[in-house]
């Protein structure tokens, strides 16, 4: 499935600060195929100041488009809701030392 694709691609996207990838982490809210060959992914920072904010914009759609029938990857960060541990898979927060 192209959803499947595109968060395969995604798991290759690192948060420059934490050294985990963007989807364990939480960061990626929605993946919308509806309009393809664009896509429309919706994610969140660990902070709304992140000083690396843009890379990972840029990070993000560089993936998606990176998956065979995408061609266009617009990128919506938001706020809500608010980032929070109880995002994380189950490895990260192993990684991180949650459990």
């Amino acid at each position: 499935m192209l959803t499947d694709n595109i968060i395969e691609k995604l798991r290759e996207v690192y948060d420059p600060e934490i050294s985990i990838n963007i989807y364990d982490l939480g960061l990626i809210y929605d993946i919308d195929v509806s309009l393809l060959p664009k896509v429309t992914i919706t994610h969140t920072l660990t902070s709304a100041f992140c000083p690396a904010a843009d890379h990972i914009v840029d990070e993000i759609r560089s993936a998606a488009c990176a998956v065979e029938g995408v061609t266009e990857c617009d990128v919506i960060t938001t706020f809500i809701p608010e980032f929070g541990p109880e995002m994380m898979s189950d490895d990260a927060k192993l990684q991180l030392g949650f459990y």
